[in-house]
């Protein structure tokens, strides 16, 4: 077996230092990942106050969710209870609403509706809001939405899901590098490890998504992981089935990781045609059939065309696997195997560059579809992370052209590839060396101690002599060297581009949180008995300047109204601005801005009595949220007053 090349652990140091460089700029531009399901209305509204009690409490969703009797709760003042703990389905045509029926004789107070579910993209999802009857009044139940998805449980899930693209992408690449590129590598030990451990990080990581599905879906405690009738019911839902679907497929990549390194590899030339053919074939249903179990139960699966998405998401992640995967044996077998063929690394510059073209247009086509305006692209956490995708990759094509470059030039010299093949086919027969071998068993006969240490010396001189010979070769083509160097580049690069890409299937897609604010910045609307409620967005621009105006107005007629203004932080949670400022605007008849003087009740909670809105019409109500001394920002939304 070949040994180790010299300066590999230099090389791989720079590969970890490019990657964890890429890597932080990725996590710090990162925002953190938000859920997929968007509630689009709720009744009542959130902050509303109702002169009696609803019969019931309902929420309406931006895409499918999977809820059950204990998904919604509705808590009294004290915490108790309000509602019959049963599951309405209100879901009719392409409206997707679930709703509780509340219990009769309901006190007047602040009622808090807790949420928690689960979106079609297998992400799960929870949320708050309070609605009193008759008057506001304190209430122990805490405002703050459930952690789901969140923790130490949340953090296993996102790195298991990152280490299955990863194995993924190893064992799927490396087999199309072997089968198309170079076939002589079936007998090379590092890219036979390469190819294994892809399949054995896949395997160990679907395991661990499976068994995590129970807590990250629903108490988030890691207990809970081996929780057998939890796991029962995670695989009657589509993402447990589409894990189990995995681990089946699994099991048929190792039959042909066992024939491709076995009974393919032990095979003369002449012998392997028929056989390439038909591991090609197998290996890549067997690949489209993982890959598939991405499509069908995370993005793909939801929002527009997805007949065509899922499809177009399965030949995306084939692409990138090829590419990707491909690459990192290229890597592997440059640093460690000096007698990698140039026909093969042409072969795999071909290969490669039709993969990015058709990695790049099924990418379009997913970006338009989850992103679906420019407004979206650059206002919403999604279109932001993928426009740092988008420069990654463009630094990833930049490295690509520079390998294609190189690649190009090996056609052009000469490489002792003769002297390299004959050096690997004697390694490959010996015990793997490294770079300070282990001291050598000395024979029996050889008892005085100064002949046992001129023998270790010998046997060192002759490691270091092999080991230098290796290096010569290796370093003997300045083509090669370059190409390296290039490859080296390119895999540190592409370490961030996964990190983006499984960041971004696990956060809320620009198309969807667009539309959610859509639904919540309609005008409002009175209606008789109910008085109006809005939320507002803001971002003071300073530190923890992100959050929520939620503002009602009552009974949001003509004449004097009691408005009540709460001021939330990102994390749902009050937040207790230095100063908020509320004027009231008709446009229509140039009457205003009338400005509201509000008295702080509270952390969070601010409060005026005798607001007058003298005539009917659109106005516009303008918040200005003061967070410091110089951070503040206006922010404004439109409410009809009958």
């Amino acid at each position: 077996m070949t040994a180790t090349a010299p300066r590999f652990g230099t090389a791989l140091a720079r590969l970890l230092l490019v990657a964890a460089a890429l890597l932080g700029a990725v996590f710090a531009t990162a925002s953190p990942a938000s859920a997929h399901a968007a509630v689009t209305a709720t009744n009542p509204k959130d902050g509303a106050v109702v002169a009696s009690a609803p019969k019931d409490v309902d929420l309406t969703f931006s895409e499918q969710v999977a809820m059950d009797d204990k998904s919604i709760r509705v808590l009294d003042p004290n915490g108790k209870r309000a509602d019959t703990g049963e599951l309405l389905n209100l879901c009719s045509g392409s409206i997707v609403k679930y709703g509780v029926s509340l219990r009769d004789g309901l006190p007047k107070g602040t009622y808090t509706v807790a949420w928690q579910a689960v979106s079609a993209d297998s992400h799960p999802v929870a949320g708050a809001f309070t609605f009193s009857i008759g008057a506001p009044s304190k209430t122990t139940v805490s405002l703050s939405a459930p952690d789901v998805g969140g923790g130490l449980v949340g953090a296993l899930y996102d790195t298991m899901r990152y280490a299955a693209y990863a194995g993924f992408i190893l064992f799927a690449g490396g087999g199309a590098f072997i089968l198309a590129c170079w076939q002589r590598g079936t007998s090379v030990r590092p890219v036979q490890r390469l190819v294994v451990g892809g399949w054995l990080t896949m395997t160990a990581a679907t395991i661990a998504l499976l068994l995590l599905r129970t807590p990250y879906t629903g108490s988030g405690q890691l207990s809970d992981a081996f929780d057998l009738d939890g796991l029962k019911a995670v695989l009657q839902t589509k993402s447990g089935a589409a894990l189990s679907s995995r681990l089946l497929l699994l099991s048929a990549a190792a039959l042909f990781i066992s024939v491709l390194f076995g009974a393919y590899a032990k095979r003369e030339d002449e012998e392997k045609k028929d056989l390439t053919y038909g591991l090609a074939v197998g290996g890549f249903v067997v690949a489209a059939g993982i890959a598939a179990t991405w499509a069908l139960a995370e993005h793909a699966s939801t929002g527009i065309q997805t007949a065509l998405a899922m499809p177009v998401a399965v030949v995306h992640l084939l692409a990138v696997a090829t590419w990707l995967g491909g690459l990192a044996t290229l890597l592997v077998a440059l640093h460690l195997t000096p007698a990698v063929e140039r026909a093969a690394v042409r072969r795999f510059s071909r290969i490669a560059f039709w993969s990015v073209t058709v990695l790049v247009s099924t990418g379009v086509y997913q970006a338009w579809r989850q992103v679906g305006s420019w407004s979206a692209l650059t206002g919403t956490g999604y279109g932001q992370l993928l426009l740092v995708k988008a420069g990654l990759v463009a630094v990833l094509l930049c490295a690509a052209y520079i390998s294609r470059r190189w690649t190009g030039q090996l056609s052009e010299h000469a490489a002792p590839e003769a002297e390299a093949a004959s050096i690997v086919e004697q390694r490959a027969a010996e015990p793997e060396l490294s770079e300070e071998p282990e001291p050598v068993t000395v024979p029996d006969d050889a008892k005085n101690p100064a002949d046992r240490k001129r023998a270790q010396q010998l046997a060192r001189q002759q490691a270091a002599v092999t080991v230098a010979r290796e290096r010569r070769i290796r370093d003997a083509d300045p083509q090669r060297s370059g190409l390296r160097r290039s490859v080296l580049t390119e895999a540190g690069v592409a370490v961030a581009v996964l990190a983006v890409a499984t960041i971004l299937s696990s956060t809320e897609p620009g198309r969807t949180q667009e539309a959610a604010a859509t639904a919540q910045s309609t005008t409002q609307v009175a209606v008789p008995d109910r008085p109006i409620s809005i939320r507002i967005p803001f971002d003071t621009g300073g530190k923890n300047g992100k959050g929520t105006v939620r503002l009602t107005l009552d009974p949001g007629r003509t004449g004097a109204n009691e408005m009540h203004v709460w001021t939330d932080d990102a994390a749902a949670k009050p937040l207790d601005a230095a100063e908020v400022k509320v004027a009231f605007t008709l446009t229509a008849k140039a009457v205003g801005p009338l400005p509201v003087e509000t008295e702080r009740i509270t952390r969070g909670h601010w409060s005026a009595s005798g607001v007058q809105l003298p005539m009917p019409g659109e106005w516009q109500v303008s918040v200005t949220v003061r967070t410091s001394d110089i951070d503040q920002v206006t922010v404004d939304k439109n409410i009809k007053i009958g």
